[in-house]
């Protein structure tokens, strides 16, 4: 299928591309990599009557430390994640992007355009709860940084106003004892259930459990008192609501919860 007609745009800067929003409203999308969008246009669940294209505005690529802390520009692809060396501390990040998609998406998709989809299974969205990151966006009132506990509010759904734009994303504190591992048919497809852990908060993020990214506090009591991981995995499970969905039953995705919890808490422990 092709795409709904649309007016194409592109932005220069981030201003530029704010200004845009705010004068088009809800008709306009933000496109970047477009690795999630244009499937969707393809087959005519979005039909955003402008496209405001920000790929070319300089300053939004870039991965710096600053102090304890990991800045990612909104631009960044996963493959440059992956690729990059980030240290001990934030491992986890490089080594989740295997699980995203495959190469060719890898290496086009978005750091920025991942979190503003807000799939509840996505790895950005997943590591940005687990990570306690803060989502800086911009808008006509300039930048504001939004917890991503806060960030995501349904499903594909977000804290973002109409007018604002993602800009970078900040990643506080370092977690040299943090894994993420999930379960998909297929490698490269949407995942089923993901798990992502981290040993030092304690924290236990899930994917494909709920609308948004699930943190689960009985299973992060039990780690904190020393569970073993499957007890943890058994928590995890216990505590998640879910129903059956044509192809996945409850006591399915209840059974992957409980084993990911488990393996993502003993990949976290062999760092």
């Amino acid at each position: 299928m092709k795409p709904a007609p649309f007016t194409y745009h592109r932005a220069r800067t981030v201003p530029g591309a704010v200004g845009l929003l705010a004068e088009l409203g809800d008709d306009a999308k933000v496109i970047a990599g477009g690795q999630s969008l244009v499937a969707m246009m393809n087959f005519r669940l979005a039909r955003p009557e402008h496209l405001i294209d920000i790929a070319r505005i300089p300053g939004l690529d870039t991965i710096s430390l600053d102090g304890d802390a990991l800045r990612v520009g909104a631009l960044v692809t996963h493959h440059a994640v992956e690729t990059a060396d980030l240290g001990p501390g934030f491992r986890v990040l490089s080594d989740a992007m295997r699980w995203v998609g495959h190469l060719p998406i890898r290496t086009r998709g978005t750091v920025g355009g991942s979190l503003a989809h807000a799939d509840a299974t996505a790895e950005w969205c997943l590591l940005a709860v687990l990570l306690d990151a803060g989502i800086i966006v911009e808008g006509p009132a300039g930048r504001r940084e939004i917890p991503a506990a806060e960030f995501f509010q349904g499903v594909f759904t977000t804290a973002l106003e109409p007018d604002e734009l993602i800009v970078e994303v900040v990643f506080p504190r370092a977690a040299p004892r943090a894994a993420l591992t999930e379960f998909a048919e297929r490698q490269g497809d949407f995942a089923i259930v993901a798990a992502a852990v981290d040993l030092d908060g304690p924290r236990i993020v899930l994917g494909g459990v709920a609308p948004v990214p699930l943190r689960v506090p009985d299973a992060e009591a039990a780690l904190a008192g020393g569970a073993e991981p499957a007890e943890v995995g058994e928590a995890a499970a216990a505590a998640i609501d879910v129903r059956d969905e044509p192809g996945v039953s409850a006591h399915y995705r209840r059974g992957l919860t409980r084993t990911l919890v488990a393996r993502a808490c003993e990949e976290a422990a062999a760092r």
